[in-house]
């Protein structure tokens, strides 16, 4: 259902207006806030992700095609976007913490782990090197920098799909190379 104050409000932020900015966030802020505290839970979080949201659209709303869809729907896949990708990004935290905690409490390894894990660092590294340049670079942002997808689009300046199958595909490939998950 198109409404037309959310079209005046999002054609006049494409052109800079503040103040119709200001009215498309008095008129979506609610209905973003809610989405994405019910896929976030967290209000502390969900009130950062809701600001990061109208950032995105003030900075992007010149890019809003109104034969694509209504400025609500746009508003809010941009809004469940941002919240999937900070439940996965704090998750990705969570679970390196309790990797580096098992690992600090873990026996001190044997002679024989430790040329395990040489060799396999050595196939994993090389598996890496081995992969296409798009895909190795992606992986490196997501896992060694620990950005999420959509950083990673930011920071490469290519959309969000392109950067989901060159992890996939990398994953694969790294995968295949190294024998994991056989």
């Amino acid at each position: 259902m198109d409404d037309p104050d959310l079209d005046r409000c999002i054609a006049a932020a494409a052109d800079g207006d503040q103040a119709a900015f200001a009215d498309l966030y008095d008129l979506l802020a609610p209905t973003v806030y809610g989405v994405v505290r019910r896929v976030v839970r967290d209000q502390a979080q969900s009130e950062e992700v809701t600001q990061e949201v109208f950032v995105e659209v003030w900075r992007t709303a010149s890019r809003f095609d109104v034969g694509r869809g209504s400025v609500r729907s746009w508003v809010v896949t941009i809004a469940h976007r941002r919240a999937v990708d900070r439940v996965r990004s704090e998750q990705a935290h969570r679970d390196r913490n309790v990797r580096d905690a098992r690992a600090v409490d873990a026996a001190p390894p044997t002679p024989e782990d430790v040329a395990v894990a040489g060799e396999e660092r050595a196939r994993a590294v090389a598996a890496m090197a081995a992969l296409p340049g798009p895909q190795r670079e992606a992986l490196e942002l997501a896992f060694y920098d620990g950005l999420t997808h959509a950083q990673i689009a930011d920071h490469l300046g290519i959309a969000l799909g392109t950067v989901k199958t060159r992890i996939r595909d990398g994953l694969i490939r790294l995968r295949a190379a190294t024998g994991a998950g056989t």
